[in-house]
């Protein structure tokens, strides 16, 4: 199966937002942005194993909600700040939906939406 037909998404990611891009037709047309996804954070908890339960449950909560708006990838390229996006990958390499994905992994400051694109597209071709 050559790129041109392959689901490739892109991902930009920290521990709170996160971006996905993906191509108009799933597998086919431009990169363009599919959602935003946001992860608020544990509340002010004052027991901290309750705090630490509350923020697994939201950052797994955070990551299904990525993974929806991505059906049947083919290809992954995560990017962003902090420990998220090997979190994130991991993540996939567990669920029998994403397992066979090819992931590969960046590190980048937050970028606009249009740069995020451009990125993305770039790295695919």
């Amino acid at each position: 199966m050559s790129d041109i037909n392959k689901k490739s998404f892109g991902v930009w990611m920290d521990s709170h937002n996160a971006i996905i891009v993906g191509k108009e037709n799933v597998d086919n047309g431009e990169f363009v942005v599919l959602g935003h996804v946001k992860n608020a954070g544990p509340d002010n908890n004052s027991n901290e194993k309750n705090s630490n339960n509350q923020e697994i449950s939201l950052t797994q909560k955070f990551f299904k909600e990525i993974a929806s708006k991505m059906p049947n990838v083919d290809q992954i390229h995560i990017t962003g700040t902090g420990q998220s996006q090997e979190q994130f990958i991991k993540f996939l390499a567990e669920s029998a939906q994403y397992k066979n994905a090819v992931s590969t992994e960046s590190t980048s400051n937050k970028m606009s939406d249009e740069n995020l694109i451009a990125y993305i597209a770039e790295h695919f071709n």
